[in-house]
């Protein structure tokens, strides 16, 4: 049986071609990034290269990328970085209700520390106000970071229009583009951003490896301290192979972005249309429009979300029940939960993400398999059976 992998937001398959430019730098090619010997020097050639071609992925300069080891520590350091670098006595930031939990739980224990956190909701669709942004800023606001798309719902946020309110106002604007990168169109300098998290593995490249796009004359404080690696900035040791990884999987992917984004919105759409189509009881999550191409959020009524994860995933189809780095814990989503859906709807909700490589035939094989487990696990629902008695299943 085939598995049909229908979980790319959580991560993507590393591209072959990825795999082959990093092979020679586990192996051959070893030399350690800061070493002033040849192999050093080789190495740090191909890391200069790689930081290049993901600079100009978002029209950034070269010397404003920092390799760290993931978003979670990008959005960690940009966050607590800018904080500890301003001299404020109080220190506002504001952020949204649906952030990844990398910038929620960092700006949560921020607050245990005397920082002033307001946390902006979206509308039933996900979408963050620009005006209710505006309304929330005050005489200390030094940090305004809303995610670019996000992981859960799909829905886009108005970056450009966020980040020249933020230029205007002379207040730092950080955006989690984990899941925007390789996907949608990204220029730091027309959207006024300051500080920018990706992550390889979103776009198909290796996991530990990631960056914050940090702009020119942005205050911000060490992260992790150590040695002079990162022009001072961040410590360790260069992590070369995955680096390269990063960046051979990110210049593939914007190589035939419009193409492979087509075919995924084709995909999406026909899928969210036969699901509605053919499954009663069942809520779109997010943005129609306003959506990432990949993206399918549904939360189907009289259904444990979980329980339907695990015969979908029995069935060869693998899905998700929201963030990954969530996925431990017991409570609903606090995205579904933000745009105002009922904590029991919030449990049964699915995410559908598809990769560059699904196929129509997938997508097929995966509406059958859907239907025929939804039927199985609403058929022992005691609620459902009652809602059929009333006479009100359509």
């Amino acid at each position: 049986m085939e598995l049909i992998y229908l979980d790319n937001a959580a991560t993507t398959p590393l591209s072959s071609k990825a795999l082959a430019d990093m092979t020679p730098y586990f192996i051959s090619e070893f030399g350690n990034a800061s070493s002033l010997h040849e192999k050093g020097r080789m190495a740090k050639r191909a890391v200069e290269a790689s930081r290049e071609i993901i600079a100009n992925s978002i029209r950034a300069r070269s010397n404003e990328i920092y390799f760290t080891s993931g978003g979670t520590e990008s959005d960690n350091w940009a966050i607590r970085g800018v904080i500890k670098a301003s001299k404020n006595n109080v220190k506002h930031i504001i952020t949204s209700a649906i952030e990844h939990p990398a910038v929620l739980n960092t700006c949560k224990e921020l607050e245990k520390e005397g920082v002033l956190v307001t946390y902006v909701y979206p509308d039933k669709n996900g979408l963050i106000s620009v005006e209710d942004i505006k309304g929330a800023v005050n005489s200390n606001t030094i940090l305004i970071s809303i995610m670019f798309a996000n992981n859960e719902i799909g829905t886009i946020q108005p970056i450009a229009e966020i980040g020249s309110f933020c230029r205007e106002e002379g207040i730092l604007f950080h955006t989690d583009a984990v899941q925007a990168m390789g996907t949608l169109d990204i220029d730091v300098n027309k959207m006024c951003i300051d500080l920018l998290s990706m992550s390889a593995h979103k776009f198909n490249g290796p996991k530990g490896i990631g960056v914050l796009y940090i702009k020119t004359g942005v205050k911000i404080d060490k992260f992790i301290v150590g040695g002079e690696q990162e022009r001072g900035k961040r410590a360790g040791t260069l992590a070369t192979p995955l680096i390269i990884g990063m960046a051979s999987a990110l210049e593939e992917t914007l190589s035939n972005r419009e193409s492979k984004n087509a075919n995924m919105i084709l995909l999406r759409d026909s899928f969210i249309s036969d699901v509605q189509h053919n499954i009663p009881y069942v809520h779109l999550n997010g943005d129609k429009v306003k959506r990432l191409p990949n993206n399918i959020n549904f939360s189907f009524e009289f259904i444990e979300g979980e329980s339907l994860l695990l015969k979908l995933d029995l069935d060869g189809v693998a899905v998700s029940s929201g963030s990954a780095c969530a996925s431990g814990s017991l409570q609903s989503s606090h995205v579904i939960k933000a745009i105002g859906v009922s904590d029991e709807l919030a449990h049964s909700t699915i995410r559908f993400s598809l990769g560059n490589n699904t196929t129509r035939e997938q997508m097929n094989r995966a509406l059958k398999i859907l239907i025929k487990n939804v039927e199985t696990l609403r058929e022992m629902s005691p609620l459902y059976d009652s809602k059929k008695k009333e006479g009100k299943y359509v």
